[in-house]
């Protein structure tokens, strides 16, 4: 199937009863500071902390119950691997998720605390992939795959016709790309419900890969990113590009200075903690990348899982 504003709406009513509807939360000083108006839709407030929730939700209860019996198999180190496995528990079903050995012990530990079967292996895609193809042909699992997957998408859309809902006459909705899962869903749902809607993908220059796709006209791989927004790491999916080629205005590049500022800024004065790849679409306003002054602007804070430990703003 190609994903449909129809295929959103029903996703939207599959996994009402399973996901957190996230508040749509304003503030004075940012709008101050970046001269518009800013409507933040909080998925960082999203069960698992992330947006992630409802692509794997929508994944996850769109099986058969003959699928279902089987389970679901990803292979993620991040907020994913974290949504497949509470979504699949939530089901009753097994979740099986390869992870890298390398993978942070904070995300290991939620991973496994959200009742996913982890099975560890060598830090590269070919193991990754390689190992996830044992378990799916070992247990007839079906594979989700964290963004270039119909349902994950569609599922994904569901936080834009939320905030849509909230706020109809937005003018701009700016989302953060990396494999294309959410801007992708976004966009289809945003020009579908509101004709001249602006869509705009938000990207670290030092992760610019879907920049440089958007201006070749295919995929151009990420190699070797180097960001502190770590959920952005991936390239575009053979489904997310095309969408987001049809139906995203630009594709806005921010630097690593901008995301943590703007990210601080968020905790001080919003007072909600959002994760550097969240930072993203704040950094786009932040840095005046482009001119969307005194425009409506929604944004989709798409995470909060931030290590502790390891604050950007601390020497």
């Amino acid at each position: 199937m190609s994903v449909s504003l129809d295929n959103i709406k029903s996703a939207a009513r599959r996994i009402a009863p399973y996901i957190h509807r996230t508040p749509v939360l304003t503030s004075q000083s940012l709008d101050q500071r970046v001269g518009a108006q800013i409507f933040m839709k909080c998925e960082n407030l999203q069960k698992v902390g992330a947006f992630k929730f409802r692509g794997a939700s929508n994944a996850v209860w769109s099986l058969t119950d003959e699928e279902a019996k089987r389970g679901v198999v990803t292979h993620s180190s991040g907020n994913h691997a974290q949504a497949l496995a509470l979504a699949a528990m939530m089901r009753g079903i097994p979740g099986y998720i390869v992870m890298p050995e390398n993978a942070p012990l904070v995300k290991k530990n939620a991973v496994a605390g959200y009742g996913g079967n982890i099975t560890f292996c060598e830090p590269t895609l070919q193991a990754r992939e390689s190992t996830m193809e044992k378990i799916r042909l070992d247990t007839g699992a079906s594979v989700v795959h964290p963004y270039n997957n119909e349902y994950v998408i569609a599922g994904q859309g569901t936080a834009a016709l939320e905030l849509l809902e909230d706020i109809p006459d937005l003018d701009v909705i700016i989302s953060p790309v990396g494999g294309g899962g959410l801007l992708s869903g976004t966009s289809i749902a945003a020009t579908e419900i509101k004709k001249g809607i602006r869509v705009i993908g938000a990207e670290p220059e030092k992760a610019d890969d879907a920049l440089r796709s958007m201006k070749a006209g295919e995929i151009v791989p990420s190699l070797n990113p180097k960001t502190i927004a770590d959920g952005l790491l991936t390239s575009l999916g053979t489904l997310t590009f095309p969408i987001i080629q049809k139906r995203v205005e630009q594709i806005v590049t921010v630097s690593e200075t901008g995301i943590i500022e703007s990210m601080r800024f968020i905790w001080e004065r919003a007072k909600i903690i959002i994760e550097p790849s969240a930072a993203t679409v704040i950094a786009v306003l932040w840095e005046s990348k482009i001119d969307l002054s005194r425009l409506k602007v929604g944004v989709i804070l798409s995470g909060g899982n931030v290590d502790l430990e390891k604050l950007p703003w601390q020497k």
